[in-house]
């Protein structure tokens, strides 16, 4: 087989931000593809089990040298092959971690993931968006102003064309709700957002997980297209089918973190051979290489079961005494790596190197503002089109607004039933809009590994991502949705009827609203699991129900505690909305022989219900909404990027 990706024995120089046109008349244009080297790379971690902390080693000393081509890691589970990946697309936690990685002989630039293109082993993608506008999404985002519109369109509809995407350009990508496209094709479009960029390196892990042998074969096709134009294209890969192996120029195979060939694909066979290792004729070359290292494996340290465990030799079986990791470390094909390795990192004779690092830092390509707008309008297409958010959360919510006027249609001022049911109602509104708004938690749990996977292949900065969700949910799931709610509770309930504290009411509970929404945002940032962000938010909010004054008296509460109501959000909700409404008003008995002014009621709650005292309580809810929303910002700052 043709190693396309050994004839190149030139180093050029990373190509950082390459913007070159595609010709669409005389096809795509050549991509100059980098050489990435590693050397000695090793990665441990810490493990705790039973109190007790040891390290695990994930790789040791691994060397190798991927060329413009395609370039497969592969071994059995748990070899290592992920993180071997990670670690070239400086994507893993750098403690732990030594070694030298090399990009065209020179250090990996800072920020080298933002140059390069990586393509995660489940597709995360917007599914509410069709194929053209995650492409288009992408190209926004991570081509600078110098590509103008008209370019960035065509750079799209070649990357479609050129991933045979035509036909489903137009589809939905597809979630629980809507019906999308199939499986190769989500995959070919998380392919195509990194080729907008025309990297010279796209890092792929398992590219062919979950899908069927005819659909997987064809997305290695694409990627075979793609290095035959220059790129390289390094993926992990479990466990190839034949027509996939054939595909593969450079083969680097693992053993429990440590290497066990490397070198060209159509001479692995032969190294094997060459050890003791025939492969059966017919037999898949990729499943011979994992049955043998298991199998060498179980027998060399004592943990074969089976009887399966000799190895062929001229006929006869023999067990192996060695593995095959101490065989290839004795091997001609690692003196040959050592050889190369040694002419790309510039060792003179004298052991000194006399390449010079490149640590030129790579930027995003576009401002604050341009990525704000464009996550603005992704995340607006996503409510749109998403019909649980703008059909049954609104249904919901008006079905509530009708049931609560219906409980306290028309409430009258007899005493005590008059204040009593008002009280009722302003808990009960209250509590509506806690619960109605707790649905904001799903936004960053939901959308987490998006967020991940595109803030670390720098499509955007945390900020414009977060500021752009705040005006999108904000704005039509919170404000809007609230307006309505409060119209039609306040008329049906038959509340003061006066312009102004109608729209104190309402202000009231837009900002209940917007603390809820400020608690789940900060909740699911910090807990990427739904049960845990659910039970924390949950006690939250009890915690301020319990402290609201209306469920137990404050005063009656032993002193160490009564602090906690200065943190509860129904206390000031509840407090600003009495106020409101008691102000001014006088409740009697049916006979008028017998009335208390609302003011009265107010003051043997302890209620400051001055113009100040209604106020404060709505600067103490626009505290809780700063302390929260920027909580929730502060931690989504804090999701690791590195795996």
């Amino acid at each position: 087989m043709e190693n396309k990706g050994e004839d190149n024995q030139g180093f050029e120089d990373i190509s950082l931000s390459e913007t070159v046109p595609v010709s669409k008349k005389n096809g795509p244009s050549e991509i100059k593809g980098n050489t990435i080297s590693f050397h000695d790379v090793s990665y441990d971690i810490k493990v705790t089990y039973k109190r007790k902390t040891t390290t695990k080693t994930i790789l040791n000393n691994v060397s190798g040298i991927f060329k413009p081509g395609m370039n497969a890691i592969l071994g059995p589970t748990g070899g290592g092959k992920t993180s071997l990946l990670d670690v070239l697309a400086a994507r893993k936690n750098p403690e732990g971690l030594s070694g030298t990685v090399l990009v065209n002989g020179k250090e990996q630039p800072r920020n080298f993931r933002l140059a390069s293109g990586y393509v995660v082993q489940d597709d995360v993608i917007m599914g509410t968006l069709t194929v053209r506008e995650n492409l288009e999404f992408s190209a926004s985002l991570r081509l600078p102003r110098s590509v103008s519109k008209e370019e960035k369109s065509k750079r799209v509809d070649d990357i479609i064309e050129e991933l045979g995407l035509t036909k489903c350009a137009e589809t939905k990508i597809g979630t629980q709700f809507i019906r999308g496209v199939s499986g190769g094709e989500r995959k070919r479009t998380n392919i195509g957002m990194e080729l907008v960029t025309q990297p010279g390196v796209l890092f792929l892990d398992e590219p062919t997980t979950g899908l069927d042998a005819t659909t997987a074969y064809a997305v290695i096709q694409h990627l075979a297209r793609l290095s035959q134009k220059g790129r390289t294209i390094i993926f992990s890969i479990h466990q190839p089918r034949f027509t996939i192996f054939r595909q593969i120029n450079r083969l680097h195979l693992l053993s429990l973190g440590e290497t066990v060939y490397h070198g060209p694909a159509d001479s692995a066979l032969e190294y094997f051979s060459n050890i003791g290792y025939v492969c059966e004729e017919h037999n898949n070359p990729a499943d011979f290489f994992l049955d043998t290292i298991i199998l060498n494996q179980s027998t060399v340290t004592g943990g074969g079961k089976t009887k399966a465990l000799d190895t062929v030799e001229n006929g006869s079986f023999s067990r192996p005494t060695e593995l095959l990791t101490e065989v290839y470390k004795k091997s001609e094909a690692k003196r040959d790596l050592e050889i190369e390795a040694k002419k790309i990192m510039g060792v003179s004779s004298s052991g000194r190197r006399n390449r010079h690092a490149d640590t030129q830092e790579i930027s995003y390509a576009t401002s604050f503002f341009q990525q704000l707008t464009a996550v603005s309008a992704r995340a607006a297409k996503n409510i749109i089109r998403n019909p649980f958010v703008m059909v049954v959360q609104n249904v919901i919510l008006l079905i509530f607004a009708l049931l609560s006027g219906l409980i306290y249609f028309q409430l009258d001022n007899s005493r005590p039933e008059g204040i009593q049911n008002r009280v009722g109602a302003f808990f009960f509104l209250s509590m509506q809009q806690v619960f109605a708004n707790m649905s904001g938690m799903e936004i960053f749990i939901q959308e987490r590994a998006i967020f991940v996977h595109e803030s670390a292949n720098g499509f955007y900065r945390v900020s414009p991502y977060y500021f752009g969700k705040i005006i999108c949910d904000l704005l039509p799931l919170r404000l809007f949705p609230t307006l309505i709610f409060t119209t039609i509770t306040y008329w049906m309930i038959g509340l003061k009827p006066e312009a102004n504290a109608y729209f104190i009411f309402v202000f009231t509970l837009v900002l209940t609203s917007f603390v809820t929404t400020g608690v789940a945002f900060a909740v699911s940032s910090s807990f990427k699991d739904l049960g845990v962000a659910t039970i924390m938010s949950a006690m939250v909010f009890v915690l301020s129900m319990i402290f609201g004054g209306v469920l137990v008296n404050i005063s009656s509460l032993p002193e160490w505690i009564q602090w906690i109501q200065y943190l509860s959000l129904f206390r000031y909700t509840i407090n600003a909305l009495s106020i409101n409404e008691f102000v001014g008003q006088t409740f009697c008995d049916e006979n008028n022989l017998f009335c208390i002014p609302g003011e009265a009621f107010l003051d043997s709650q302890g209620i400051n219900y001055t113009t100040w005292g209604l106020w404060q309580n709505h600067a103490a809810l626009a505290v809780i909404i700063v302390f929260f929303f920027t909580l929730a910002y502060i931690q989504l700052r804090r999701v690791p990027r590195y795996k």
